[in-house]
């Protein structure tokens, strides 16, 4: 009887990969977004850390492989203290209104010769479906910009109406997308 293989995602190292997961959830359809994303991360190994964008480390640990930050939708792209504002007058959290990902991202330091890479998701409503452009591609922008390499493809997930819950089978699909970054990051490892 042989062993199984260990397929827990590792650095080149050998180091077991992590993962931090930075979300901003006006009404917790985005947050649950991340879990299920972290999920997918920790079903094949990934060491996972889910934060409220509020809550986030301003610089990112120098071991840190993988970041995926994921926001709601506003007005085609990321959110503004304006558009969360809007948010509040429609239910909303005022406590989620103070910081969203784009200052984050704006402001978070990336340690000198990191080499973490980037996955980016987003939400947006049923009534626009089909968007010309989401938070995710603005995301991927500015976290380009603070010199982190993309993972792979960004993620948009539907969410029923403004205040959700997100659409049927969009937790599975996060969950899979978890698990497509590690499988990412194992296959970075191996070159």
């Amino acid at each position: 009887m042989s062993a199984a293989a260990d397929t827990t995602p590792t650095t080149g190292s050998g180091r077991r990969t992590t993962a931090l997961v930075v979300f901003e959830s006006m009404f917790g359809n985005t947050a649950h977004a991340a879990r299920a994303i972290a999920d997918g991360l920790t079903e094949v190994g990934v060491s996972v850390d889910v934060v409220d964008v509020a809550s986030a480390p301003e610089e990112l640990p120098a071991d840190l492989d993988l970041l995926v930050v994921g926001a709601p939708t506003h007005a085609f792209g990321l959110s503004r203290p304006s558009t969360r504002a809007d948010a509040v007058r429609q239910g909303a959290d005022p406590d989620h209104a103070a910081v969203g990902i784009r200052e984050w991202l704006g402001a978070v330091r990336v340690p000198a010769g990191a080499t973490t890479t980037v996955g980016v998701f987003d939400t947006h409503a049923t009534q626009v479906r089909w968007l010309p452009q989401g938070a995710s591609s603005t995301m991927a922008r500015a976290a380009r910009r603070r010199g982190l390499s993309p993972a792979g493809r960004h993620l948009g997930l539907v969410v029923n109406d403004v205040k959700g819950p997100l659409a049927d089978g969009e937790r599975q699909r996060a969950t899979e997308y978890g698990r497509h970054l590690a499988e990412g990051r194992r296959t970075a490892a191996e070159r």
